[in-house]
């Protein structure tokens, strides 16, 4: 096991290369082929699956999957890499698939996984953190070890893994499309990160403008909750309604304070000044 940490970099052959026995190329029946349940990636796009199925159509499976014998089913195999094939396969109509059988635990079928996901590039953020964390939680890796293994610095590590740190809510809105992981990337870290996602969402914003929005939000306390007293907010409401313009109060604990019309051009001004004049 020690050879396989070294990285990404030496590939699926050099796993299967690690096995008790000499590995072979054979012909399996797609029915007798099921799912890895170690399986990183969650989502497989229906564009990319419709091409790679036309292809299959056309030129049959190029490249053999990897599976190993089920250990709940003894008349099944397991698949270890290449689900996507496996599907795409199904959707040609074929009957069967060339397919390396390697023996395989559960831990080296969870690397093998991972390892042909990350390197095709097949995981989106969230997925590929979520499999650092099978390692961590499930085969008692700690982040260094995940770092060896996939070939990543233990920095890159942390930061995948930090994107589980988020609330579900935000974690279900990156699987629902509502938000990308360049969104949530943003969000990692805040207090308010739920109430920012929900303005992303609500305003649609990039991950360009959620980033200044996050930088105004610090810079301005005022977009904060408030806790300000509800007849206060409701008459710096009423007020902006009436007039058009921003308005906010401020008070002290001894009914001191200000109030502030914002305007952002002398058009404003002068209405508020003949606004003043005309009642006073």
């Amino acid at each position: 096991m020690n050879k396989i940490k070294k990285g990404l970099g030496r590939g699926l052959s050099s796993l299967i290369g690690e096995s008790k026995f000499e590995p072979k190329t054979n012909k399996l029946l797609l029915s007798d082929i099921i799912p890895n349940k170690f399986q990183p990636r969650k989502i497989f796009d229906e564009d990319n699956l419709d091409d790679l199925t036309n292809s299959i159509k056309e030129r049959g499976v190029i490249q053999p999957i990897i599976v190993r014998n089920s250990l709940n089913n003894n008349s099944k195999f397991e698949i270890i890499a290449g689900e996507r094939r496996w599907l795409a396969a199904r959707k040609a109509g074929l009957h069967d698939i060339p397919a390396v059988v390697t023996e395989a635990d559960d831990l080296k079928s969870l690397e093998f996984a991972i390892v042909e996901n990350v390197q095709r590039n097949d995981l989106n953020p969230l997925e590929e953190a979520q499999g650092y964390k099978r390692l961590i939680d499930e085969f008692s890796y700690d982040q260094e070890k995940v770092s060896k293994f996939i070939g990543k610095s233990r920095s890159y590590i942390t930061n995948s893994l930090r994107l589980l740190s988020l609330p579900q809510e935000i974690l279900k809105f990156i699987d629902e499309k509502k938000i990308t992981v360049g969104h949530a990337k943003i969000l990692v870290g805040l207090n308010n990160a739920l109430f920012i996602a929900n303005k992303i969402i609500e305003k649609k914003l990039s991950v360009r403008q959620a980033e200044n929005f996050v930088k105004i939000f610090k810079k301005n306390p005022s977009i904060k909750k408030s806790t300000k007293d509800p007849n206060l907010r409701s008459l710096e409401k009423n007020l902006s309604e009436k007039i058009g313009l921003n308005v906010v109060i401020k008070n002290n604990k001894k009914n001191k304070g200000t109030i502030t019309f914002a305007f952002h051009d002398n058009e404003q001004l002068n209405k508020i000044i003949d606004i003043i004049k005309s009642n006073y």
